[in-house]
């Protein structure tokens, strides 16, 4: 396997473990004011992700910088084309991550309420302007013959990739509940675990439209398999949800967000940024990597530098591996 190959499998890889570790934190805000009751209840939900919504966050980090340095044509073309979405796409970020330390240094119910709003949009934007990115990504943009976007700011928003920043948001909100139910106790574990069986039917169908869409635009046979994989594990964790068995639910939603990147990136590749101008125009992956030199280095720093995050991270969600119940919540305090 050439690094150029290699390269793309672990931005792929990269973008799972994104999804998958920043969705659910993703849904935890936006079940804010569906599932918090009460002050406590909000605090509840907070504090499931407290610990790790930000350690979460370096996986995009990691990603958009490994695109960057590996695929430098790639990083320019998606990421100039879509300059605009993802503006709006930080500022959301931004906002989240303000609001997380800022909701409990003032006493007031108005204040609260406030930076909650700040938390629930913020999670509902940002999931929607990566599922825009990435569903952009595979399906392209309308490239001139030097990788410059040919429209306005806003050409990649379109009904098929609105079908990927449904996606993404809809996994997200569900991936969300579905972490609520294993993380939390008591009343509120059962509401979320109900929200997530009872809407689990409901996200399934723009997950299932976006693979269907890529696989009949792209797709090859292989990437029949994931498409199935991703299908199947989809109905299982809905199943598993129906039956309370949240560790079970939980996986499984992991199994089928895997086969889901799988078969969109590959049905991506040898692109990376198609031309929907011209085919001639696509971006490929050998004609946008970095040189061979370059990519020898991010393999080296990889190596060592990657099993250090990962041991870090799994340590950190061991310590919080323990379930949250209203009973643990002291009374609110201003410092």
């Amino acid at each position: 396997m050439s690094l150029e190959i290699l390269w793309f499998c672990l931005i792929a890889i990269l973008w799972l473990g994104y999804l998958f570790l920043e969705g659910f934190d993703f849904g935890v805000g936006m079940l804010l004011p569906i599932l918090g009751r009460n002050e406590t209840d909000r605090r509840v939900l907070i504090n499931t992700i407290g610990p790790v919504w930000d350690g979460n966050e370096v996986w995009l980090l990691v990603a958009g910088g490994a695109t960057f340095a590996a695929f430098p044509g790639w990083y320019a073309s998606l990421f100039s084309g879509m300059y605009l979405p993802l503006v709006l796409v930080l500022l959301a970020l931004i906002g989240r991550g303000v609001a997380f330390e800022y909701r409990g240094k003032v006493d007031s119910p108005r204040w609260r309420r406030t930076w909650d709003l700040v938390i629930m949009i913020g999670s509902w934007v940002a999931p929607l302007g990566v599922g825009l990115l990435l569903t952009t990504s595979v399906l392209g943009l309308p490239l001139d013959a030097h990788g410059n976007r040919v429209g306005s700011a806003f050409v990649s928003v379109s009904w098929e990739t609105l079908v990927g920043a449904l996606a993404v948001a809809a996994f997200s909100l569900l991936h969300g509940a579905a972490f609520l139910a294993l993380k939390t106790a008591g009343d509120i574990r059962e509401r979320a675990r109900l929200f997530a069986a009872r809407f689990a039917p409901v996200a399934l169908v723009p997950i299932v439209g976006l693979l269907l869409l890529v696989q009949i635009r792209q797709g090859e046979w292989w990437t029949l398999v994931p498409l199935a994989i991703a299908g199947v594990a989809g109905l299982l964790a809905w199943r598993m949800l129906v039956l309370d068995r949240d560790g079970a639910a939980f996986v499984a939603l992991g199994v089928a967000l895997a086969g889901t990147v799988i078969t969109m990136f590959g049905a991506l590749y040898p692109d990376v940024l198609p031309s929907t101008l011209d085919p001639a125009y696509s971006l490929t992956v050998s004609g946008a990597a970095s040189s061979p030199y370059t990519l020898k280095v991010m393999t080296w720093v990889a190596a060592f530098g990657t099993p250090a995050v990962l041991v870090y991270q799994g340590w950190t969600y061991w310590v919080f591996r323990k379930r949250i119940s209203a009973r643990q919540i002291p009374p609110v305090h201003t410092p």
